[in-house]
This record gives C-alpha cells, sequence and structure tokens, in this order.
C-alpha cells in the first residue's frame, strides 16, 4: 500500500521496544516529567464531540428502561457488540494500526467497516491517533496520556482539542491515499442511519417488546456506550492496574477483566512490547479471543504473514 513519503514515521511499531536503548532512554524520563497544565488549545472544549457523548449516554440510559427489554434487543446488542469490538481489535488495531498480519482485500474493508460502526471516528483518525499514542505513549504528547489521571486517559481527553490530528498526513498516510478510507471517515457517523432503519423496521414488522424503538436503543445507543467504555478502559485501567510481563518505558500493564471485555485488548503491556504481535496474550492464562478469531482466519486460508512474539520471561 502506498505512504504519503518514502519513510514511514510509524515504522517503529514493526519492532520490539525492548531493543532500542536509547530512545527507550528519553522515554522513560518523558514518562516520568512532571506534568503542567494543558496547553491554550488543549483546554478547548470540543462542544460537538461533547453534546453527541451526553446524548449518547442519555439514550444508552433509556435503553433500560422495563419498556424498552426485550431478549431481540438483547441478542441484537450481542451481536454488534461482537461485530463492533472484533472489527476495532482486529481491523482497525492489529490489522491496520500495526500491519501485524495480511487479509484479502474484501477482508479487510470487511472488518474495517464492523470497526467504523463503533462510531469512535473515522479509521484514518483511529489509526493516526493510535499509532501516535506508541510513538509518545505516556509522554506529555500522547493525547490520552495517563501522566494526567485515570479519567484524563479514560475520555476526557477526546473532549478537548486534540493536537496530534494535525499529524494525520504524518501518521495515516498509507490510508490517505485509499479512496474508501477516505469515504469511511467523512461518512461513518451516518452507517449508524441505514443500520437504525432496518432495525426499526424489524422491530416493528415482529411485533416484540418495546418496538422497533426499544431494538434501536439496544443496539445503537447502549451498545456504542459500553463499547466505548470498553475500549476507553485499554487507554486508562491498561496504564493503572494489573501486571507486567516486559519491561516498557511507559505505563502499560495487563489487567485480565480488560482483556475479556476487549477481546484480549487488556494484555496492553504485552502489546507495547511487542505492537507488531498479532498476539496479545503470549503466557497460556492470558486469554485472547481476537487471536483466536485470527487463528481462524489462518485456518480458512484467509490470513497469512501472521507476525507473533512469545513469552520468555520478563518483569511481574
Amino acid at each position: 500500500m502506498r505512504t504519503s513519503g518514502s519513510a514511514k514515521p510509524w515504522s517503529f511499531l514493526l519492532v520490539s521496544t525492548q531493543t532500542a536503548d536509547t530512545r527507550e532512554l528519553r522515554q522513560r524520563a518523558a514518562v516520568m516529567a512532571p506534568r503542567g497544565p494543558l496547553s491554550a488549545r488543549q483546554r478547548r472544549i470540543k462542544w460537538g464531540t461533547t453534546s453527541f457523548m451526553l446524548v449518547m449516554h442519555v439514550l444508552a440510559t433509556v435503553a433500560l428502561l422495563p419498556r424498552f427489554w426485550s431478549w431481540q434487543g438483547f441478542v441484537a446488542f450481542g451481536v454488534l457488540y461482537w461485530m463492533t469490538v472484533l472489527g476495532v481489535t482486529l481491523g482497525l488495531h492489529r490489522l491496520v494500526a500495526h500491519r501485524s498480519l495480511v487479509v484479502p482485500v474484501w477482508v479487510e474493508r470487511m472488518l474495517v467497516l464492523m470497526g467504523t460502526l463503533a462510531c469512535q471516528s473515522g479509521p484514518i483518525e483511529w489509526v493516526g491517533l493510535h499509532r501516535h499514542h506508541h510513538r509518545f505513549s505516556d509522554q506529555v504528547t500522547d493525547h490520552h496520556d495517563a501522566g494526567r489521571g485515570l479519567w484524563w486517559s479514560h475520555s476526557e481527553w477526546m473532549l478537548h482539542e486534540i493536537p496530534a490530528l494535525k499529524e494525520l498526513d504524518r501518521y495515516a498516510g498509507d490510508l490517505q491515499c485509499d479512496p474508501f478510507y477516505r469515504w469511511l471517515d467523512r461518512w461513518f457517523l451516518l452507517l449508524q442511519i441505514p443500520l437504525g432503519l432496518s432495525l426499526y423496521w424489524i422491530g416493528e414488522a415482529a411485533q416484540i417488546h418495546g418496538g422497533g424503538l426499544g431494538l434501536v436503543l439496544w443496539a445503537i445507543p447502549l451498545r456504542l456506550v459500553v463499547v466505548y467504555h470498553v475500549t476507553w478502559l485499554v487507554n486508562s485501567a491498561t496504564h493503572a492496574f494489573g501486571y507486567r510481563n516486559f519491561d516498557c518505558p511507559d505505563l502499560s500493564r495487563n489487567c485480565w477483566w480488560v482483556a475479556l471485555l476487549s477481546f484480549g485488548e487488556g494484555w496492553h503491556n504485552n502489546h507495547h512490547a511487542h505492537p507488531a504481535s498479532a498476539r496479545h496474550g503470549l503466557r497460556w492464562f492470558e486469554f485472547d479471543l481476537t487471536w483466536q478469531h485470527i487463528r481462524l482466519l489462518k485456518r480458512f486460508g484467509l490470513a497469512s504473514r501472521v507476525r507473533t512474539a512469545r513469552y520468555v520471561g520478563g518483569a511481574s
């Protein structure tokens, strides 16, 4: 795939952080540096994002009212939770952001579309910010810097201006060359409309309890909010709670309960030590559901050149 230049500024993701000694020392110093106040730009509130998140959380709460409960709604929630979490973890994260494996174009686009239904921005922005995060993990320039506290790294960061967005050309230039990614990046929010209309029609036609509105509330706002917080926990909880297999120059940790919710993304210390590895759960007890899906793709001949790391002992 083409890039915006001959050099890939995110190529550091293709090697283990355990080998970059000089850069590692600089990273450790930056992680431990005291945090000053936010810049004037970062203090600006993004009212569009803030309002959207508030509305989604209110609608998710409404979905939990007894009048909107149905088994059909619960099933729709579960299926779309699986689709969108897998789309984020396998599609946007391990496949596109880190190029940990190679799949046919149609499989990549299907997984990316599933991840985009999580409504966590478009794929170019998602991948670019994630690569930027790895470059400056837990440093002042990291947009969800764990050094600013649990709440900041969980979700507050996205309610403010994000300076790293100005560097998307540098960190996601390979995706900006692709019309498919550009289209998704522009229209990702509107993908919920045909999904919502389809769910509403099904709910009304099947005359389920709660009707079409109940099905929509469970499958869109409630599902989005749960997936949001599961994804955000990878940014917050796994930089605060758990154990470390590797002595990385950041605050990343392995957190089992986040791993269960996020299909293996909670083995975050493993991931920061070996960002190019398609497998995050490296020890026998570190269950990684996304990795099991990758194994299934391999079995059917739909995944090749799968990069993996292994655990040979480290920090605990």
